[in-house]
């Protein structure tokens, strides 16, 4: 017979699993519905009569809408706990999603997608804090590559989708093909219901619980770190959506690529993603979040010249997949490091809202590397800006604080550097 302590520590893990699996789904089907649109610029721009930059500038839009739905279902977060603000946010971004499959016009589209990307916003704050507070300060990085991975997870099944249910719509019905893409995305609804059911708030959220005066009052004391953080997550927008969101298109309209190998290139360069967010994370938690980070940046200057320069199909494929395992790896130290740095009372709503205002400055990204791949090719354009922001990125990293491995259940995040 099972004694008390091996129960309580069984009903211990068995919370912990649910909080990083409703964390991680909840991330990778918003990635799922993100994007999507990626792989259907031209065929949305075909139906809508626009171009592919007026497209992409729908991503933009997306991302200039994601620190609202973070400042809003964040400070729920805080003050509610993280269950209820997450199970309103998955419902909300997937019905939207789902909308978007039924817009009449572009503009209809374009506003669907911007309050898309208030769902979007919500979802990465939460369920960081959500998971990373359930689990122990000796595995947060690898927890926190595999949580963020959740995102690579998506863009693989958006382009599987593309891969297999994409062309069986095309030959039944080419003009509405695209609509039926966001229809899936509703499915994730039913996440909100293992959510309500399943998981449990963290020990972490009931010990750092605060009235709002208290609340309101502390947010002056932190905002050399917030600005810190929001600088941070420019940069690395910068890399993750310059090296992601315009690749699909500059493997179709560059290299003529077909649809089937644009989606199978994408998916190998997302298990590179996963891979990398799991090896980085781990290296994170042993060498320090900074180190581990900058490393896999640095490597990721490396890979340029083949992820969109190689002179043939094998070795472009193993470019995307290596440039992706060192950018996604960088990214997925970086809910365990922005955990580390805030004050737990503030840990739903600073870490994510500093995470989409940084999306916010980088959603330009999209737009000017489909302006530049117009007018120069989307290889130059792309590589042109990852080099750069792949060096600023390194930069910014090295000057910056880390907290590596703090207790979340021992007061505010600590001030080290």
């Amino acid at each position: 017979m099972a004694s008390s302590a091996e129960v309580d520590i069984g009903t211990q893990r068995r919370d912990q699993r649910n909080a990083v699996l409703a964390g991680f789904l909840g991330w990778t089907f918003d990635a799922f519905d993100f994007f999507v649109l990626t792989f259907l610029i031209a065929d949305i721009g075909k139906a809508f009569g626009k171009s592919r930059p007026e497209v992409a500038l729908t991503l933009t839009l997306t991302l200039a809408m994601r620190p609202i739905g973070a400042l809003i279902f964040g400070v729920m977060a805080d003050r509610f706990g993280r269950r209820l603000p997450m199970t309103i946010n998955i419902v909300f971004y997937a019905v939207v999603s789902a909308l978007s499959g039924l817009a009449p016009t572009f503009r209809t589209f374009l506003i669907l997608r911007m309050l898309f990307g208030i769902g979007m916003g919500g979802q990465w704050g939460v369920s960081a804090s959500l998971a990373l507070e359930s689990i122990s300060p000796r595995w947060r990085g690898v927890i926190s590559g595999l949580l963020h991975q959740g995102y690579s997870l998506g863009n693989l099944l958006a382009a599987l989708a593309f891969l297999t249910v994409y062309p069986a719509m095309q030959r039944t019905n080419p003009d509405y093909a695209w609509r039926v893409m966001f229809f899936i995305g509703g499915l994730p609804a039913l996440l909100s219901i293992f959510v309500l059911l399943r998981v449990k708030e963290s020990a972490a959220w009931h010990e750092n619980r605060t009235d709002w005066r208290t609340y309101v009052r502390s947010l002056p004391a932190v905002w050399r770190r917030f600005l810190y953080l929001v600088l941070l997550l420019t940069v690395m927008g910068f890399i993750s959506h310059g090296t992601q969101d315009l690749y699909p298109t500059f493997l179709l309209q560059q290299r003529k690529f077909s649809q089937q190998l644009t989606a199978q290139t994408t998916m190998v360069s997302m298990v590179g993603a996963i891979l990398g967010g799991l090896v980085i994370g781990y290296c994170s938690d042993r060498f320090g979040r900074r180190k581990a980070m900058i490393g896999a940046v640095l490597a990721a200057v490396l890979m340029i010249p083949l992820w969109v320069a190689a002179p043939g199909t094998a070795s472009l494929i193993a470019g995307g997949f290596l440039m992706q395992f060192c950018v996604q790896g960088a990214w997925g130290v970086l809910p365990a490091h922005l955990n580390e740095l805030v004050p737990g009372h503030l840990r739903g709503f600073m870490p994510g809202f500093a995470y989409q205002l940084g999306m916010l400055c980088a959603g330009i990204v999209p737009y000017l590397e489909a302006q530049l791949g117009e007018h120069f090719t989307y290889a130059q354009a792309m590589g042109g800006l990852a080099g750069v922001a792949l060096l600023v990125g390194a930069l910014v990293i090295g000057l910056g604080p880390e907290a590596h491995g703090i207790d979340f259940r021992k007061g505010s995040a600590a001030t080290h550097s």
